[in-house]
């Protein structure tokens, strides 16, 4: 007679009342699985914190630019006082060699400006034009006092307005400066001249029209 070994083939008891999947053992719960609760709070915490590192970006972007725009202006701010430091600078030494080129000027005009003093004269003045520096004011022009200086006043009869007559000394500028204004001889209308002369193309007129009739 053969012997069974137990344990192979029985079956584990059952109590009653009990379904056989309460009989198989539960797999036991994985560890490190969290609870659904607390992944949405991770992501909730998640999202704040990337907003935060958001705004802290946008903040640092605008300081950035604000700094960038600062230093555009001050760089422009810059630039313009160093123009207007060198045209300054020019203008002073220019004003320093109006005297010399006046007597260039005279010798000139007396015929005296010759040999080696001519070239050395010539050359000073293209410097000085190279420089920047124009000469101006002319015989017959009207009298502007933003640029003119009358020195000698006087009447006469051919002119209708204020007329430089005369030129004492040219004026000078650099650029939009007036290093000095020309000095100049003047004369006005004659006093009474504009109402003659009203009068007599009046009185023309009158007899032209007081001719005789045509019978």
């Amino acid at each position: 007679m053969t012997e069974e070994t137990p344990g192979f083939d029985e079956k584990p008891d059952v109590p009653s009342g009990a379904t056989p999947d309460d009989a198989e053992p539960k797999a036991a719960p994985q560890e490190g699985a969290a609870p659904a609760g607390d992944a949405s709070a991770q992501i909730a915490g998640l999202t704040a914190q990337l907003d935060q590192v958001r705004k802290a970006l946008e903040e640092r972007t605008a300081d950035l630019q604000r700094l960038q725009a600062e230093f555009q202006n001050y760089r422009r701010r810059v630039e313009r006082d160093r123009i207007t430091v060198k045209e300054i600078a020019i203008a002073n030494l220019l004003t320093e060699l109006l005297p010399v080129l006046d007597d260039i000027g005279r010798a000139r005009e007396h015929g005296e400006l010759l040999g080696g003093f001519k070239s050395v004269a010539e050359s000073l003045e293209t410097v000085a034009a190279k420089m920047g520096l124009q000469q101006f004011g002319k015989e017959g022009e009207p009298f502007d006092p933003t640029i003119h200086e009358a020195l000698m006043h006087s009447y006469a009869p051919d002119v209708t307005e204020t007329t430089c007559v005369a030129i004492l000394q040219p004026g000078y500028r650099f650029g939009e400066r007036t290093i000095r204004p020309a000095r100049v001889a003047v004369a006005e209308p004659q006093p009474g001249a504009q109402a003659a002369k009203a009068e007599d193309g009046s009185e023309a007129g009158d007899d032209k029209d007081n001719g005789p009739e045509e019978g």
